[in-house]
């Protein structure tokens, strides 16, 4: 099958497509032909090998696994023994390590909404999960709170926006000058231009504040919330030491000054694609595409999305070739 290959960490013109192995099927696995994909702030970040933690994880010298990718939504060629919740034919989204390829093998994998294409499908996954839990488990959002999202225009802060909205939220959406527009059509209640205004000096008050932009310290975070307000830390933050002096700083005001901050690795769950299908399905939730790429312009499609200027989801289609049409 044809997939994307990571030989070694650098630029991206270092991804090629190459010919490789398809999975084989587990008992608790599904088999998925890929018909689309899309980029998440990890990929690219593996790519570099920034920050250089990423080295401690996935191999020193080069990956371990050369495959790369984490959504996928395509239809179900097979299932293992033990899946009862899919059957070969049907429509399905995940997760799952390789879904820049034309089959992915993985235990999370549920029913694709029955209102998505397969393109918008793939938006969903990582950036879904990923804001779900920053609004439900996290910020722990309640019907009229205040709740403020920093990078409101990404995949993840657009996803944010959404689902505070579904749960009665007032949300304010702190986005750049080429996402204000995206993010006045989710419907957010107030849209400031960070390259126009300090959010963080003139946006107080706030019941829950969800930084994925990570471009604003703790501190100056800390003045949006009221009183009893939480800060939810999402994402790397900037600079290739980002991670580290944001994590540490976190964990000194979570843990010693016990100040009210969460931070988070999202955990893949199926019963969380699930709740997202069903937002999805009532209409409350749509992913926001800005651009799509064929499988062999990954490595463009890459560089587009580390350069910051995407509008939510960047999708990779994955057209089947001639014999396993």
């Amino acid at each position: 099958m044809r997939a994307i290959v990571q030989d070694r960490y650098g630029s991206p013109e270092h991804l090629r497509v190459a010919e490789v192995d398809p999975p084989s099927l587990t008992d608790t696995g599904v088999l998925v032909r890929v018909h689309a994909s899309s980029i998440n702030a990890g990929d690219w970040r593996r790519v570099r090998a920034a920050p250089i933690v990423i080295r401690g994880v996935e191999g020193w010298r080069r990956p371990r696994s050369p495959l790369l990718g984490g959504d996928a939504a395509g239809v179900v060629e097979a299932v293992g023994s033990a899946v009862t919740h899919l059957s070969p034919g049907d429509r399905a989204y995940g997760i799952r390590t390789g879904a820049f390829a034309e089959l992915v093998n993985g235990r999370t994998f549920v029913r694709m909404p029955s209102n998505l294409g397969f393109e918008e499908a793939a938006a969903v996954p990582i950036a879904g999960v990923t804001a779900l839990q920053a609004v439900r488990d996290h910020g722990r959002v309640q019907p009229g709170d205040r709740v403020l999202v920093n990078g409101a225009g990404g995949g993840v802060g657009s996803m944010v926006v959404q689902i505070a909205k579904a749960d009665g939220a007032e949300v304010t959406a702190v986005t750049g000058p080429r996402t204000t527009d995206l993010v006045r059509s989710l419907s957010a209640d107030r849209v400031i231009d960070y390259t126009r205004e300090d959010f963080t000096e003139t946006a107080p008050g706030h019941d829950v504040t969800i930084d994925l932009g990570g471009n604003r310290s703790i501190r100056a975070l800390r003045r949006t919330i009221a009183r009893n307000g939480r800060v939810v830390l999402v994402g790397a933050g900037a600079g290739r030491l980002g991670p580290m002096t944001r994590l540490a700083g976190g964990l000194v005001r979570m843990r010693v000054l016990r100040q009210p901050i969460a931070m988070f690795i999202a955990a893949v769950r199926t019963e969380d694609l699930d709740a997202l299908t069903e937002l999805i399905e009532a209409g409350k939730l749509r992913p926001a595409i800005d651009r799509t790429y064929p499988l062999e312009q990954v490595p463009d499609a890459m560089r587009y999305v580390e350069s910051g200027q995407a509008r939510g989801k960047v999708v990779i289609t994955i057209a089947p070739t001639a014999d396993a049409a």
